[in-house]
């Protein structure tokens, strides 16, 4: 019999489906029209939703381990973010509203933002 192959390396960095950011979020979102202009080197406001990361203008944010809630819908999850030569985390919910046209952001901890920010999705 064979030996089992051996595992690739890049699999165990990608999160499972349970523990990924839900499908329905992923994709561009804009704070506001123009953020999701194609072609914009300044669409400050533009949010990236990937499976276990969120972009943003100067930095990025990986789902940590720490995942409070989870739904098709709504996700309450630690983030550890880099950028600008710098690191922090912050904890943070991400749902979705409107029929899926519309992502609130909501931050959590020392230094969040005060109030929601609420995302279009970019066509």
């Amino acid at each position: 019999m064979p030996p089992a192959p051996l595992a690739d390396a890049s699999s165990s960095l990608a999160p499972s489906p349970a523990d990924a950011i839900p499908a329905a979020m992923l994709g561009r979102w804009g704070l506001v029209a123009a953020d999701c202009e194609p072609g914009r080197d300044d669409a400050k406001g533009l949010m990236t939703v990937e499976a276990a990361h969120l972009r943003f203008y100067e930095s990025i944010g990986t789902l940590d381990d720490d995942i409070d809630e989870l739904s098709a819908t709504r996700i309450r999850a630690d983030f550890d973010f880099t950028g600008e030569g710098m690191t922090w985390d912050r904890e943070m919910t991400l749902e979705l509203q409107d029929g899926g046209r519309t992502l609130v952001r909501q931050e959590y901890g020392d230094d969040a933002m005060a109030g929601p920010l609420r995302y279009s999705k970019c066509s």
